[in-house]
Formats: C-alpha cells, sequence, structure tokens
C-alpha cells in the first residue's frame, strides 16, 4: 500500500533544520534502548493478566522485548500485512499490547487503537472511516469474546481481510496468534523487508480517535515526529530517567496513554509496569511491590485518596515520588494535600489528541495553589520554562467573535497552538472544516484567559462548546466544578446547563455524594467563595457515577440530554 506523510515537506524541514524533529523513529528509540541495556527489565505485565485474556503475565527485558517484537513483525508479514496498512487493535495494557504496537511501527503498519469497551457500533463506524485491512485483539477480554465478536463483522468491514487473535476461545476465522509466534522465524526476512521499505519519520504511526461526544468521532493521525516530539514534554515534566519505574493505568488508546506514559518510557529506557482494567487494591499494590517512582491518575482518583486515609496508610507509597493528573480541572486543595503529607508533588496535564501537552510541574511552579489553577504561557518576555516544549510552542488567545488577540488578563478567549506536538489534520481532512486558522495555528476550541502578575500563566475556563449561557452571561463549567470540588460532601461533579424558557440556559450540578447533600447546601459553600450570582448553580441531581467515556472523560452531552 505505501507508506502516508502527514506533514508537508516545507514543515518537515522547518523542523527538522530547528531540531525539534531529530530524526527518531519508535523503531530507532527501541533498537538504541536494547544497545545500552539489553538485559535491564523493560516492561511489566498486570498481575491479574491470567484472569483478563487466559495468558501467563511476564516480565520482559528490552532485549526479550525486542526478539517477541521482532517474532510479531515477521508474523505480519507473513500475512500479508505491510507498510500503510491500517490494523484496528483492541487489547487491554498486557505486554502484548505494547509487542504489537511496536511490531507494526517496525514495519510500517498503521495502528488505530480502540478502547476494549468499544463494542459493534464503534468498530463498524471506526473500521469503515480508517479502512481496516487486519485486527488484532485477544480471544477473551474479561468476560467479552472479542475475537468472535469481530469475526461476526466481516460482511460490514469489507476491507478487512485478517483478524488475529491471542490466548483462548479464537475462533475459526480468525488466526490464533500464540500458535503463529511458535512457529520458527528468519529474522533475516524482518530485516529485508525494512532494508527495501524504509521508515522516514514523518510517516503515520497511529489513527486515534476524538471522544465523539458531540458527534461522530474524526480520526487523529500521528506520526512518529509529532509523537516523540509530544514525547519529551511529557518526559521532562516529571524528570524521567532510566531509573524510574512507571505505574500505567491508562488505556493506551489516545493522547493520555500514549504521550503519558508510554512513549516516554521508550524515550527514557526505565521500567514501564502496566495496569487493566482499574482496581484501586491492585493499584496500590503494584506501586508497592514494583516500588513504583512515577504514575498517572485522574483528579478524582487523587481526591478520593486523600479523603481516605486509610487506604493510604495500609499501602507502602514510599517509593512515588510524583503524579501525573489531567482532563479535568485540579482542585488546589488536592494538589496541595498530596505535597504537603506526601511530599510528591502532582504535575498539571493538558492536552489532545490532536494537540501539543502543556503542563504546570513543581519545578517551575513549586506553589501547589498556581500549579492547580494555571498553565504556562509560552513565549512571554522574561520567563523562562525547562522543558524544551515550552521553546517549540507558540501559543495565542483569541477572541472568538472578533478574531483579535487577546493581551489583556481575565478575558477569555479560545486558545490557539502552533507547535511541532501539533498534528497535520484530520482523517479524510478535505472533507471535514480545517482547524487550523489563517496563520497556521490549531483552533482548539479550549477557552482561556491569561494570568499570573507577569501575565505568565493561561487559566482554562472550559470547553467553548460547553459554556452555559445564562440570560447573556458566560458560565464556565469547570470554574464551578473546581470550586465544588472542594466541597466536603462532593465526591465527584460535573455542570452542564439545562433549557430554561426566559434565561435561555441554566446551571446544573450533577454530582456524586459522599454524604447528605441539598442544594443550598451547594449554593452556601458557593457564596462563601464571593463568586457571582448568575454563576450560582439552580438545580442539584444526585448520581451515583458520572457517565464517562471508555478513557475517563465526562460524557456531559449524555448530562444535558438526561435533563
Amino acid at each position: 500500500m505505501g507508506a502516508r506523510r502527514l506533514h508537508p515537506a516545507e514543515r518537515v524541514a522547518e523542523y527538522t533544520e530547528a531540531g525539534w524533529w531529530d530524526g527518531e523513529t519508535t523503531d530507532s528509540l527501541l533498537r538504541e534502548r536494547i544497545r545500552l541495556h539489553p538485559g535491564r527489565l523493560a516492561l511489566v505485565d498486570p498481575a491479574n493478566k491470567a484472569d483478563l485474556v487466559d495468558m501467563p503475565a511476564r516480565r520482559l527485558s528490552w532485549a526479550e522485548l525486542d526478539a517477541d517484537v521482532d517474532r510479531f513483525a515477521a508474523v505480519l508479514l507473513r500475512h500479508g500485512l505491510g507498510q500503510g496498512d491500517v490494523v484496528g487493535v483492541q487489547l487491554p495494557n498486557i505486554a502484548e499490547l505494547v509487542c504489537v504496537y511496536l511490531a507494526c511501527w517496525r514495519i510500517g503498519v498503521i495502528v488505530s487503537p480502540l478502547p476494549v469497551q468499544y463494542r459493534e457500533h464503534e468498530t463498524v463506524q471506526l473500521g469503515g472511516l480508517a479502512g481496516f485491512t487486519a485486527f488484532i485483539t485477544a480471544g477473551r477480554v474479561g468476560g467479552r469474546e472479542i475475537a468472535a465478536e469481530v469475526d461476526r463483522l466481516r460482511d460490514r468491514l469489507p476491507q478487512l481481510r485478517l483478524l488475529l487473535a491471542f490466548g483462548a476461545d479464537v475462533p475459526a476465522g480468525a488466526v490464533p496468534l500464540d500458535a503463529e509466534l511458535r512457529l520458527p522465524y528468519d529474522p533475516a526476512g524482518v530485516a529485508a523487508y525494512l532494508r527495501e521499505h524504509p521508515v522516514d519519520p514523518n510517516d503515520c504511526v497511529t489513527i486515534c480517535w476524538t471522544s465523539g461526544t458531540e458527534s461522530t468521532p474524526k480520526g487523529v493521525p500521528r506520526c512518529h515526529n509529532d509523537w516523540l516530539a509530544i514525547a519529551w514534554t511529557c518526559l521532562e515534566a516529571p524528570r524521567m530517567t532510566e531509573d524510574d519505574v512507571l505505574l500505567n493505568p491508562f488505556p493506551m488508546v489516545n493522547m493520555a496513554g500514549f504521550a503519558g506514559l508510554f512513549l516516554p518510557w521508550l524515550r527514557a529506557g526505565c521500567v514501564l509496569v502496566q495496569h487493566h482494567p482499574f482496581d484501586l487494591p491492585v493499584f496500590l499494590r503494584q506501586i508497592a511491590e514494583e516500588r513504583v517512582t512515577y504514575t498517572v491518575a485522574p483528579p478524582a482518583l487523587l481526591t478520593m485518596l486523600l479523603a481516605r486515609d486509610e487506604l493510604l496508610a495500609s499501602t507502602d507509597i514510599s517509593s512515588l515520588t510524583r503524579i501525573g493528573s489531567g482532563s479535568a480541572p485540579l482542585s488546589p486543595a488536592m494538589v496541595r494535600g498530596w505535597q504537603e503529607r506526601y511530599g510528591i508533588g502532582v504535575i498539571n496535564f493538558f492536552g489532545s489528541n490532536e494537540g501539543t501537552g502543556m503542563l504546570t510541574d513543581p519545578y517551575d511552579v513549586p506553589d501547589p495553589e498556581q500549579r492547580a489553577r494555571f498553565f504556562p504561557r509560552y513565549g512571554v518576555h522574561g520567563v523562562e520554562w525547562s522543558t524544551r516544549g515550552a521553546r517549540w510552542t507558540k501559543v495565542r488567545i483569541v477572541d472568538a467573535a472578533t478574531g483579535e488577540d487577546i493581551e489583556e488578563p481575565g478575558r477569555p478567549g479560545e486558545l490557539r497552538i502552533k507547535s511541532p506536538q501539533v498534528f497535520a489534520g484530520y482523517l479524510g481532512g478535505t472533507d471535514l472544516p480545517s482547524p487550523f486558522d489563517d496563520q497556521g495555528y490549531l483552533m482548539t476550541g479550549d477557552l482561556f484567559e491569561i494570568a499570573g502578575d507577569r501575565g505568565q500563566f493561561l487559566k482554562y475556563v472550559d470547553r467553548a462548546k460547553d459554556v452555559v449561557i445564562r440570560g447573556g452571561m458566560n458560565i464556565a463549567p469547570a470554574e464551578l466544578e473546581q470550586l465544588l470540588a472542594g466541597h466536603p460532601a462532593v465526591a465527584e461533579v460535573a455542570v452542564v446547563g439545562y433549557p430554561d424558557e426566559l434565561l435561555g440556559e441554566k446551571a446544573c450540578a450533577v454530582v456524586v455524594a459522599r454524604s447528605a447533600l441539598v442544594l443550598d447546601d451547594l449554593v452556601g459553600y458557593l457564596k462563601e467563595r464571593h463568586i457571582a450570582s448568575y454563576k450560582l448553580p439552580e438545580r442539584l441531581e444526585l448520581r451515583d457515577e458520572l457517565p464517562r467515556n471508555p478513557v475517563g472523560k465526562v460524557l456531559k452531552r449524555v448530562l444535558r440530554d438526561s435533563l
């Protein structure tokens, strides 16, 4: 089929000459790790792997990982897959998932990862959009026989010509990978293919998907260049080294999973411990037993752990020195609590599948209050940030109505970004509106305002589409959520708009409560914080849980529809 190059040649030349793209590929990073530390531990399976996929848990050195990658690449080539083919992958966070990705990228196959929660609707929809020629999964994942499910969809996926599955319960229409990987193979065959089909850093390696909370998901192609540029930022924020032990609880299907830990691990050459599905006792046990030094976790989990001292008191977390968090505004009380009670710095991440990773770390911003509330405003004269991404990234705050750049604090506008970490454009991009403005900046759809005594920070306001407009006044749900997260009875909260005949919309707080709670409690709590009266929620809905997509993002569309 041939490689798919993503960025225009002039951009590649510009960013390469500037040193922002350095000619590396994921496979060249892997080979460097093998050269330096072949016998060193690289990858650890989830302890519950056997229950999850009927396969034994493994611990692989870099050399063992490379051997598995090469053998799997040979299997793909043997079955006719090669450079430019698009393969759907639906596997949990197990060693085989890492091997599949690295093997595909070694020979130029494009991976389109799907969360294991996706079912028939998403598989058919996304497989059709991306043109899956093959699908890689397991016979069983938890209680589902995913390989058999996909096998039954063949008439609805006309381009799908190959189904490969790990483990037991492999249907007759699928290639059993466990048996295939036991067959003898000649490494020279893979090497010969690579000589004839060299991989370019601008080749597409993944097609991830937007969350699809409002409409049909959009495909987000990424190449080696822009993924590995993001990996620098996510490695430098926690000051990751080859001595770190990383615990990964995020599905490796999008920005959080790839950029948060997987690709920085490949750059650093440390140990990656996989976790799936999320299980708090297992998660805490892995921290203690594997002597984890760095992990990532959603804000709600970190808040809950602080509130339940008995969980942390019974776990040895002495090896843990920093935690990354994001996907929702962080509570200053939570960030301060981890720092003051456990000496653990929480890094505040913001990013998207399309864009760059922005972050506030304990080294550049030691004040936990500032770190929870703000992100760097790159390019401010006299203000230095320690990550190289800060030197690569240009930002604008733009008035959505006028298109003018905003320079003064406190005035919300759309964040726009230009960076070697930004994607090239959507899958089938000619059929979609361009995500870039006339200056080449990515229009993120996220509202920020300038903050800080020197204008050195950006304060997240909200997603533009999530703003509640009450009688002509804009209410930012994220602002209210951040405040309400500090209420002792609130475990989780999402604020959404609901229709009102007179005012257009009003704000509703949807809460997962720890204890008895009524609307007056929340309103009184907010009044004590002296916020504008028009921002006060006028309705409270109590839920046992908030609806989330497979990667943990709250589905506000579902909440709005329910109201």
